[in-house]
């Protein structure tokens, strides 16, 4: 078999393939075999008639399609692997040439047109030059972290009173469309400011005290109604306020390993400042990949975008917010799948030139991090990637994630006010990020919402 490139675009080729006869023969004669098992013949067992039977009956033309059909697929991948391609989509594929169906010889041509990943020229990335925030924790940072560990040691407390912002409601919900309830729920447990319920919740129950009702107008976001509008009637139970514990030496010893509320200050504040650490080596890790996305041009193929906008919008719909599909919303993902594509191009042929590799215990941390993000057992979340065959997906953006730990690594960083920022405490000496990091990446890379193709090439049907 011989294969030649043919370059349309940065980021799509055409493959022209040629299939000698001796290479289509074992297709041809599995053919033979398939076309057997599917007609039957009298005086002959299934699979078992001969094939110039076949041919008398069926035609060695039919036969001829039917091996095309079976082998075109392992001709494509195999030029495919020599060619050295990356396919990032499925081929259009159009068949030029095929031998004569009397011969016994000849050969097959195709054509398969399809989007690959580019090809870059890398920069120099050592020494990028970044400025980030100063890190600066402050006695308000230490209030506000008491005052949480404070809350998780809290009681609720009912209170005679109109509902403020973060009370803890009980509730009753009904909603009606047109008139005719649809829905209700009893005994609801809701802190007001939480907004994780119904959009025009939190100005509803704002002011009301128990036993107190309102309607509001929302879209609803659950149920066999989900996406449409309707009325809403809320009944306040009660309203409970929490009461939190004073902070003194007796609650250092209660919530921590502290025996002086001085002791637990002082490691709170050390906390803060750990914590404004952490939030520059991310800000850092960010603007180097923006300056790397700024030094180096990536195309992106159309029908990378397509494809992700297709199934964002498609997902979206399935949960009812199909009225977010609006030109300026569209334009956002797009932007944002192009971005991913282009850091992805990057980091990947930054970790070929840093020769990255990722061991086996790299991607269970990276797997039990990321199942720990979704609240799920890290066994039950390794085995739903394994059998959906994510898992070189996982590889690939750990390979990635240290591949921009390198790149960070080389970076000179300064904060707001001019001092040097160390960020090894961020850096692994294999090119790894911290866990802090890591962490903070995952959060962000949830709230994002987007994904692009994956590095495998993509199988083909016809």
């Amino acid at each position: 078999m011989k294969s030649a490139v043919e370059n349309l675009t940065p980021t799509r080729v055409k493959l022209n393939v040629e299939v000698p006869f001796e290479e289509l023969k074992p297709s041809i004669d599995e053919a033979y075999k398939t076309v057997a098992s599917q007609i039957q013949v009298p005086g002959f067992r299934k699979g078992k008639v001969p094939a110039k039977l076949i041919d008398q009956r069926v035609g060695r033309g039919y036969v001829l399609e039917t091996a095309i059909n079976e082998g075109l697929n392992g001709w494509y991948q195999a030029a495919v692997q020599e060619s050295g391609i990356r396919p990032l989509s499925r081929p259009e594929v159009e068949i030029t040439e095929v031998p004569d169906p009397s011969a016994t010889d000849g050969e097959l041509k195709f054509q398969a047109e399809v989007d690959v990943r580019p090809e870059i020229e890398l920069p120099d990335y050592s020494g990028i030059k970044v400025e980030v925030a100063a890190a600066e924790s402050s006695d308000a940072d230490v209030d506000k972290a008491l005052d949480e560990l404070r809350g998780r040691f809290g009681t609720l407390k009912t209170v005679e009173r109109p509902a403020a912002d973060g009370d803890f409601l009980s509730i009753d919900i009904t909603a009606s469309i047109d008139g005719a309830e649809v829905d209700s729920a009893s005994g609801l447990s809701y802190q007001v400011g939480a907004g994780t319920m119904l959009e025009g919740m939190d100005e509803a129950v704002t002011g009301l005290s128990a036993d107190e009702d309102a309607i509001f107008d929302t879209t609803l976001v659950g149920g066999d109604h989900a996406g449409e509008s309707a009325q809403v009637k809320v009944v306040v139970k009660s309203v409970k306020e929490r009461e939190l514990p004073e902070a003194n030496d007796d609650f250092a010893q209660l919530a921590s390993e502290f025996d002086t509320l001085a002791e637990l200050r002082e490691d709170l504040a050390k906390q803060a400042a750990d914590s404004k650490v952490v939030e520059q080596g991310v800000e850092a890790r960010d603007k180097v990949l923006d300056k790397l996305v700024e030094l180096v041009e990536v195309p992106v193929p159309e029908s990378v975008v397509e494809e992700q906008l297709e199934q964002h919008f498609k997902a979206e719909n399935s949960h009812g917010e199909g009225e977010h599909d609006t030109e300026e919303h569209r334009a956002e993902v797009k932007a944002n799948t192009e971005r991913a594509f282009q850091n992805e191009i990057i980091l990947d042929a930054i970790a070929e030139k840093e020769e990255v590799g990722v061991s086996q215990n790299e991607l269970i941390d990276y797997i039990v991090t990321t199942a720990s993000q979704y609240g799920m057992d890290p066994n039950q979340f390794a085995q739903i990637i394994d059998q959906s065959g994510q898992v070189p997906m996982m590889v690939s953006e750990v390979r990635r994630r240290k591949a921009l730990a390198v790149v960070l690594g080389q970076a000179e960083v300064t904060d707001s006010e001019g001092n040097k920022v160390d960020l090894s405490d961020f850096v692994r000496p294999g090119g790894e990020e911290a866990p802090a990091v890591e962490a903070e990446a995952e959060t962000e890379a949830e709230e994002a919402g987007e994904a692009v193709a994956n590095d495998d090439p993509a199988a083909v049907k016809f």
